[in-house]
């Protein structure tokens, strides 16, 4: 991963894949996969021979995938052996299953996206490692250059959580459980909700947030590339501490976005290589507090829009747009990256529906939330994923069982393309350190089910 943004050499090497890779003479082949509806895919999972079984026409029930639930209505595309000349396209059997839950499509890998969800067969990830996965088919064109992100919720070092890292005289502590993989991504994007200075008076008292400076260097051991600045803690303790923020992470190596020492540095992307493909990202804050950045003036950019900020502003929305369309020339892959919406709530406010779409239509690929404390639903429109809140990530808040636990969401691509979108579930534990759950245990499925109920299409189907 390349830091354009910043100028920064490649920190990590691409993770070694362990499956062979074919020769250049080798016609090219592509995954035959099992295609699920998202909110029944955790802890499914086939062999080659089950997937052999209905490929060629038997009957599957969700039992013999591991789940629960009678007969599955199987969609097979053209690439299955017994699809014949009217079978549907894959495009079409994706759809299917996209609006029906109880659907399982037999397509080759390169109609997925986020939309659906591919099961492991013989514990190989058809996404992650085509080149590894047991059953493919012919195809134009192989699977391209596979890239993993990994996006997480709010991270606050400072108040209880620095004075546990203080005792432990360890940095990496809240990582401790998280870091093997969030480091075994391609590229790694978490929302620093604190600031890394007390160079000026606390703006919000008890609550305001500063952690120190060394914790930079438990980010960087949990493989962290991006911190994503605009949100309404980074000026708690005034303009210079905020200036102070961004120097520390840009001199410990992050690529950092969404705030600077005026609105033209605030406002300058963040772009990314991952291998040959650019990832361009974009953060504004919704909530207030931290200043907007002026002309001069440090701070954050900001876009003002219900519930905290007043009515949906026009002009900064259209600012906002221009810059989408302005990286959009620049980068492979564009996300932004809001901080907004009601505090404690698993709904999403409709203006965030607005301005999401908004955004999508200037140019984003994904709009991938965080500031509610609390998970909130997916939609996708037009194709493109936006997941409104991605809940706490680390924080000391204690007060309720919501606001200990989040998703990290795992976007795959081949190439420029996104192929999968995964939600992570993470519950906070003993001295705030989180970790990742079993994605098929009960708390993990009490997560994602506050998701899906909040959900717009193709996610809303509980």
């Amino acid at each position: 991963m390349t830091g354009c943004a910043d100028g920064s050499p490649d920190r990590r090497p691409q993770p070694s894949r362990p499956s062979p890779v074919p020769s250049p003479s080798a016609p090219p082949r592509l995954p035959l996969v099992l295609a699920v509806h998202p909110t029944r895919a955790a802890g499914l999972s086939a062999d080659p021979a089950l997937l052999g079984h209905v490929r060629s026409g038997r009957q599957l029930t969700w039992q013999q995938l591991g789940g629960t639930g009678g007969v599955a209505r199987v969609v097979r595309g053209p690439h299955a052996e017994d699809s014949g000349a009217s079978a549907p396209s894959d495009t079409d059997a994706v759809l299917a299953v996209q609006r029906d839950p109880d659907t399982v499509a037999v397509v080759r890998a390169d109609a997925l996206g986020p939309g659906v969800a591919a099961l492991p067969v013989d514990g190989r990830d058809p996404v992650t490692d085509p080149r590894g996965y047991p059953v493919t088919v012919d195809a134009e064109a192989g699977p391209g250059a596979v890239a993993t992100t990994l996006w997480t919720g709010d991270i606050m070092l400072g108040r209880r959580v620095g004075i546990e890292i203080a005792a432990s005289g360890d940095p990496a502590l809240p990582f401790s459980r998280t870091a093997r993989r969030l480091a075994a991504a391609d590229l790694t994007v978490g929302n620093l909700e604190c600031a890394l200075s007390r160079a000026g008076p606390a703006t919000q008292g008890g609550d305001s947030f500063a952690a120190d400076p060394a914790s930079l260097s438990g980010l960087r051991e949990a493989g962290f590339d991006v911190l994503t600045l605009a949100n309404n803690h980074l000026g708690d303790f005034g303009a210079e501490a905020l200036r102070r923020t961004v120097s520390s992470a840009r001199s410990a190596g992050f690529t950092t976005v969404g705030a600077g020492e005026n609105l033209t540095a605030a406002r300058e992307p963040a772009i990314v290589r991952v291998g040959a493909v650019r990832f361009g990202i974009l953060v504004f804050n919704a909530i207030g507090e931290t200043p907007a950045a002026g002309p001069t003036s440090a701070g954050a950019v900001r876009l003002r829009m219900p519930p905290r900020t007043g009515p949906l502003s026009a002009s900064d929305l259209a600012a906002l747009e221009t810059s989408v369309r302005a990286l959009r020339a620049r980068a492979d892959v564009v996300v932004v990256c809001p901080h907004w919406g009601e505090q404690y709530t698993h709904r999403p406010v409709a203006a965030q529906h607005t301005v999401a779409r908004r955004l999508v239509d200037a140019g984003a690929d994904a709009v991938i939330a965080s500031h509610p404390h609390w998970v909130q639903g997916m939609e996708l429109y037009k194709g493109a994923l936006v997941a409104h809140s991605l809940g706490n990530f680390i924080f000391d808040m204690t007060f309720s069982r919501e606001v200990q636990q989040g998703v990290v969401l795992e976007l795959v691509f081949w190439g420029a393309k996104a192929m999968a979108a995964r939600l992570l579930p993470v519950a906070i534990g003993t001295r705030h350190v989180p970790y990742f759950l079993e994605p098929a245990g009960s708390e993990a499925r009490e997560i994602l089910a506050d998701v899906w109920r909040t959900s717009g299409e193709p996610y809303n189907a509980l």
